[in-house]
């Protein structure tokens, strides 16, 4: 049996690249069955089944202005030097019929949106009448269609409406409703734990004292989880317990859980110890800076669920932020559907500042940007929090860089949407 100092040391000793640590998430991040929600509450969500509509929107022939519905060739012929007169026989607006046949040299008023009468094949705009009693004069003739909107104009019958895999807009569930559809099957969210480990934590709201901190991670991590996709469905703080961890661990019933803290090779990091315990360790120390003590691992699921996926996030602040983001939220996003990339807008900008990098080690640098120049904020200091609300954005350098010169162009993510 292996000891627990080899078991924290391992990944230490030769820690592994970045590269594949993303491609471990990619194998084994999975997109998630599908669910049925109301069509009404599916904005945001993923797609799960290409959409076919059933139906013609408009399923019948409608006026596109406000005017009269006629024969538009009984208007032929009708000029300002040979008006034609036409009796109004009814009104229809929408959400209303006119059961009867408008005949030739008859017209019906008509709103935007009533449906057309039998008799009628052409709609003209009220501003071009002349009303005259129960008549209108016609001095142009009106062409066949004109002004109509006609079945299947928005969709039609069996047409391909939304692929698998879209991101619901707003407008996307209004056509969806337009259609009849009252319920769409999604990808279901992935389901989260947060373990918010160490003695020394508080939680957010308490008052700091002493030698306590307030806990930040959980606050940080938790909307980063919803824009990512997932649902929180508990933050947990724990103290530096063992089997209190290892509880958690087993019981949980999440898609994926992070524990932040006790990640390290600290007497009390339990966590690489745990999870090579109770599942797969397969990633304990990246080639990154901040966040090298970050771990990745699997517990095998309960029931008939696939294996839960384990972060091992450090606990300070910044090194969670950067493993969250660079790891975490790819997982999420893979498992619901969505595109592994950042979620951040990116811009070419060019250095005001030197910034060095170790070969074999990626940067996460924080970057001010000042008239479309970046400006070293930091790269290290992973205990900095400060640092990230500072940076208007990050850039991370590539394994093989040893840094980029002042002047050089870079392309750098954007904190803001």
């Amino acid at each position: 049996m292996k000891s627990k100092a080899d078991i924290r040391m391992r990944g230490f000793l030769k820690r592994t690249p970045v590269k594949t640590l993303l491609a471990l998430i990619k194998e084994h991040s999975q997109c998630l069955t599908s669910e049925e929600i109301l069509t009404v509450e599916g904005c945001g969500r993923i797609l799960a089944q290409e959409i076919i509509s059933p139906v013609n929107v408009p399923n019948f022939d409608r006026s596109a202005m406000d005017g009269y519905a006629l024969h538009a060739e009984s208007t032929f012929g009708a000029s300002s030097y040979n008006p034609l007169m036409f009796r109004i026989v009814g009104e229809v607006t929408p959400g209303e019929t006119y059961d009867k046949v408008v005949q030739s040299g008859e017209a019906l008023s008509i709103m935007t949106g009533g449906p057309l009468p039998k008799g009628t094949n052409a709609v003209l705009m009220a501003e071009n009448a002349e009303l005259e009693g129960d008549q209108i004069q016609v001095i142009d003739a009106v062409s066949p269609g004109k002004h109509v909107g006609l079945i299947g104009e928005d969709i039609k019958k069996n047409q391909s409406l939304l692929k698998t895999g879209r991101s619901l807009r707003p407008q996307d569930i209004g056509a969806l409703s337009s259609i009849g559809l009252k319920n769409v099957k999604v990808v279901r969210k992935p389901e989260v734990e947060l373990l918010i480990t160490g003695n020394e934590l508080l939680k957010p709201g308490e008052e700091a004292s002493g030698v306590k901190i307030i806990d930040s991670n959980s606050v940080m991590l938790s909307p980063l989880i919803k824009r990512d996709g997932g649902l929180l469905k508990a933050v947990h703080h724990l103290p530096d317990d063992r089997d209190l961890l290892a509880k958690h661990l087993s019981e949980s019933t999440a898609d994926l859980i992070c524990v932040t803290g006790g990640t390290s090779v600290g007497i009390e990091d339990f966590g690489p110890i745990l999870l090579d315990e109770l599942g797969e360790l397969l990633v304990h120390g990246i080639t990154m800076r901040p966040a090298a003590p970050t771990g990745f691992g699997l517990i095998s699921g309960k029931s008939c669920k696939v294996a839960t996926k384990v972060f091992l996030l450090p606990g300070n602040p910044v090194s969670c932020l950067s493993a969250y983001d660079y790891f975490v939220g790819r997982s999420l996003r893979l498992m619901g559907g969505r595109s592994a990339e950042w979620p951040y807008r990116n811009k070419l900008v060019k250095l005001a500042t030197k910034i060095s990098s170790q070969i074999g080690r990626t940067e996460y640098v924080r970057l001010r940007i000042e008239n479309e120049r970046a400006f070293f904020i930091a790269a290290g200091g992973a205990s900095i929090l400060s640092s990230t609300t500072q940076a208007d954005a990050f850039l991370l350098t590539e394994e093989e860089s040893e840094g980029f010169a002042e002047g050089d162009e870079v392309l750098v993510w954007l904190y803001d949407e």
